[in-house]
């Protein structure tokens, strides 16, 4: 039987246990720790409220290895479903390896003193996996993660050739905030404010962060303002589907967040080194994260949808030339209403579960470090289409003309 250690009880762990826990035949034991036991013990409240079931809770400090992997062995986990910081990607897996335990993550790792992310760390430890026979599955949430699979089903069904790549991420709910962010802050801005990449003819092409804008009208919310941003995805999208010539990754954000962020970084709030105050050390984005609302609390007030899709172009099966959008529409309050929590954190749960119920039936298996473009995509799409995440694709008349 499977035990699954759940880490992280922020917005995505509290979905991925709610939708783990809604199928127990699945998930027959489940625990969720994190470094604060009192938010795991509220979200097993819910996770009791709304589905009559019960889960476990502890307290971890996922820093460290050793406590880590004392929690894995007294729980018996068999795969751990690491939801923390991406900083602690590579504590988990070695504590994943000390004990025998799959592991399965969201976020590729980034060290802290450096808000570079990137895969090689991760990749670094496929021989270790693949030796002690156990499954590593990376980046098992929508972006990354489905947006990896809507590209290798379109590749799968209805390609024989991708030469283009854009993926698209927008979210059109309105919190009431003057300035939040809908994930952890410091992940968040850590992310908008790096140099903008993007993946060409074999090579990287930088840019300014936010430097690159576009609007696009998305089914569901209406016409957006989109930037150019770097994402993990590129990196293993042009490794494992070396034929892609262009791949490029777009985020919707509103004016008033740009104007919000612009002044932060002029002040200097969005460092991530150390600053002296009072005789302390302190990392001023670190404390700009503990002034903002937190992103589990905009749940109950934040309206509006999500649309996250690929759009893909090259030699159709029918020996044409093609364009398709393969999207995911996504409703802030339904989200909130079957799990207690907005539409972004559940466009990451919700696939989390699902990469986890892949590895735990063994539909998806190896040993090794993977990603999500190196399974086949046809599992996964049935279930996000059961799970509350139904997708559409449709064709386009013409490439997008930017």
């Amino acid at each position: 039987m499977s035990k699954v250690l759940v880490i992280g009880a922020g917005g995505v762990g509290s979905v991925a246990v709610h939708k783990m826990a809604m199928n127990s035949d699945i998930f027959p034991d489940i625990t969720l720790a994190s470094r604060r036991k009192f938010k795991c013990d509220a979200i097993a409240g819910s996770v009791k409220a709304r589905t009559g079931v019960t889960i476990k809770t502890a307290e971890v400090d996922a820093d460290h290895i050793d406590a880590t992997a004392a929690l894995i062995r007294q729980i018996g986990a068999t795969h751990v479903v690491n939801l923390a910081l991406p900083y602690q990607d590579l504590t988990i897996m070695e504590a994943c390896l000390s004990t025998g335990a799959h592991y399965l993550d969201t976020a590729n790792y980034e060290p802290r003193d450096e808000a570079k992310f990137e895969y090689h760390w991760q990749w670094a430890y496929h021989d270790r996996f693949k030796d002690a026979g156990l499954m590593a599955l990376l980046g098992s949430g929508f972006d990354p993660g489905v947006t990896s699979v809507f590209t290798t089903w379109l590749r799968k069904h209805h390609f024989d050739r991708i030469d283009t790549l854009d993926i698209l991420d927008c979210n059109g709910g309105d919190h009431g905030q003057h300035f939040a962010t809908n994930f952890n802050p410091e992940i968040n801005i850590r992310e908008v404010t790096a140099v903008a990449r993007h993946w060409e003819n074999g090579d990287w092409v930088e840019t300014p962060p936010m430097s690159v804008k576009q609007q696009f009208h998305f089914e569901g919310v209406g016409p957006k303002n989109m930037y150019l941003m770097y994402h993990e995805e590129i990196e293993s999208l042009k490794t494992h589907l070396p034929e892609i010539k262009r791949i490029r990754f777009w985020m919707t954000f509103g004016d008033a967040y740009i104007q919000h962020l612009t002044v932060l970084q002029n002040v200097g709030m969005t460092r991530i080194d150390p600053v002296v105050y009072e005789g302390k050390e302190i990392v001023p984005l670190q404390f700009l994260k503990a002034v903002l609302p937190e992103p589990a609390s905009l749940g109950g007030t934040t309206k509006g949808k999500t649309n996250i899709g690929v759009i893909a172009t090259g030699l159709g099966k029918d020996g044409k030339e093609k364009t398709l959008y393969l999207y995911n529409i996504c409703d802030h309050e339904d989200a909130y209403a079957e799990t207690g929590n907005q539409a972004v954190s559940y466009t990451t749960g919700v696939p989390a579960m699902i990469g986890a119920a892949m590895m735990v039936t063994g539909t998806w298996g190896g040993a090794g470090v993977f990603n999500m473009e190196q399974m086949d995509p046809d599992p996964f799409m049935d279930m996000l289409m059961k799970h509350g995440l139904p997708w559409q694709v449709k064709e386009l008349d013409a490439p997008l003309d930017f």
